[in-house]
């Protein structure tokens, strides 16, 4: 009987791996084609809508060259491109591990973000925008 009760206790561990590998093989496969396909060539991908009718850097622009950069092991080159993009990779490769140790171990992921967080977040990113688009942040520039 114990036999049984250790396999159905593996079962539900196991079926919640099944997620965070599903989202990890969606964001490898999306790496893998940035990797293969470089976006410093033109025409690969498509050009920034914002940067195209204002000539501004949004938030995410370079993060294409930073993921390729990334894989390839150019660090510095990642960071020159978009340090956010960056950080977000590192990011989630932090968060996407506790998931897997959670799951792994039968327990939910509980992320515990308020209104402190995301507005956090979202003034890091706004200062970013800004401060890439002003003439002292160049060194921000994709």
């Amino acid at each position: 009987m114990q036999g049984v009760n250790a396999d159905t206790q593996r079962a539900p561990r196991l079926s919640g791996l099944a997620v965070p590998g599903g989202i990890l093989a969606a964001v490898a496969g999306a790496f893998a084609y940035v990797g293969t396909v470089d976006p410093n060539q033109p025409g690969h991908y498509p050009v920034c809508p914002l940067y195209q009718i204002t000539g501004l850097y949004c938030p995410g622009c370079g993060g294409l060259r930073s993921a390729h950069a990334f894989i390839h092991g150019d660090f510095l080159a990642a960071l020159q491109d978009n340090a956010m993009a960056v950080v977000g990779y590192l990011g989630f490769a932090v968060l996407w591990t506790v998931w897997v140790v959670r799951a792994a171990r039968g327990r939910p992921l509980r992320l515990g973000l308020g209104p402190v967080h995301l507005w956090t977040l979202g003034t890091l990113l706004l200062v970013f925008t800004v401060v890439r688009n002003l003439p002292f942040g160049g060194w921000l520039h994709p």
